[in-house]
């Protein structure tokens, strides 16, 4: 435990820090986002200045070193999320790491036993999961109001046609899967009711070793079937959805990820046909709340290390089944 309020550095002056973290943090009596480091350290000044961040420092090392700072946010590219994970949990540190969790299976199951023998959190930032949105369809589902499931289909696409951007970069461990597909494999995760099977798999290359899409058939334990898609850049321009179907209804979530734009939840039972709505507070400032109190007091968080296994298992699967490398780390 650590006492309020929890001091958190973050690693580079990553685009995605200041919606996922500096912006709920301003609003979260329990958090201060105290430093940042950048092996720029210009840039790390320029971007600190501008969030008003009021510690920089020249290198990641000597953030991880500094005393006063309880936990580390890990937005880095994806290939060095599991080296700087490890460092971070070296020097004592709680970590919220930006998905996805590792570059492989592997070494998830590595940074998982070191976060198991320590006292400290490490929680996968899926912040979509932290949503009322997510946590009301999950409620939908165990109720039985579906039926026994019989198909679950999620789709995370968007367009990132700059094919220089470090999400293109094998050696990052770059990748359409890895990036939005990462998503979709954990929507379709929580929203099966289990770890599925990989049937086949379909990829659309950018280059032999990056995808830009792909498409996976799934098959759960129970025997439902379910389908991930997901790209960077495909005829699937924007899509972020996912569709749960039981023998007497169907579920459909449009846009759970960032629910605080527009969202909404449909149900059809034999109860009737309703759609649902629910407050436009962003999944970040859900997910800082449960990271702090994990953290502050011990409270359990379903983004944790073992379930960040589970995800790159499926993805590792799915890559294999589509005929191409798993990601290496960087």
């Amino acid at each position: 435990m650590t006492n309020a309020p929890l001091r958190i550095g973050i690693l580079g002056a990553a685009r995605i820090a200041p919606p996922a973290l500096i912006r709920p943090a301003a609003r979260n009596p329990e958090v201060i986002v105290a430093a940042v480091a950048a092996r720029d350290h210009a840039r790390a000044r320029q971007f600190a200045h501008k969030h008003g961040v009021p510690t920089v420092f020249g290198s990641y090392q000597e953030l991880l070193d500094a005393p006063d700072i309880d936990a580390i946010y890990n937005p880095l590219p994806n290939g060095l999320h599991g080296r700087w994970t490890r460092a971070a949990l070296a020097a004592g540190k709680h970590v919220l790491c930006e998905k996805p969790f590792t570059a492989n299976a592997q070494e998830a199951r590595e940074i998982a036993e070191l976060a198991r023998h320590s006292d400290r959190v490490v929680m996968e930032a899926f912040h979509y999961r932290y949503h009322p949105l997510v946590r009301a369809a999950e409620e939908v589902i165990a109720s039985g109001e579906l039926g026994a499931l019989v198909r679950v289909e999620t789709a995370m696409c968007f367009p990132l046609p700059m094919f220089s951007d470090i999400r293109y970069d094998y050696s990052l461990a770059g990748g359409a899967l890895m990036d939005a597909g990462c998503y979709a494999v954990h929507m379709a995760r929580v929203f099966g009711g289990g770890d599925p099977e990989v049937v086949s798999a379909q990829a659309k290359l950018h280059k032999p070793d990056v995808d830009r899409a792909m498409t996976a058939e799934l098959r759960y334990p129970a025997g439902h079937t379910g389908r991930i898609r997901c790209s960077m850049w495909s005829s699937d321009v924007l899509r972020i959805d996912a569709r749960v179907v039981g023998e007497h209804g169907e579920l459909h979530l449009f846009n759970p990820l960032a629910p605080q734009i527009l969202h909404w939840m449909s149900v059809r039972s034999r109860r009737g046909k309703r759609i649902e709505r629910f407050d436009r507070r962003p999944t970040y400032a859900y997910q800082l709340d449960a990271f702090a109190a994990a953290v502050l007091r011990g409270e359990p968080v379903p983004t944790s290390p073992q379930d960040s296994i589970e995800n790159m298992t499926v993805i590792d699967a799915i890559y294999r089944a589509a005929g191409m490398p798993l990601r290496q780390p960087s």
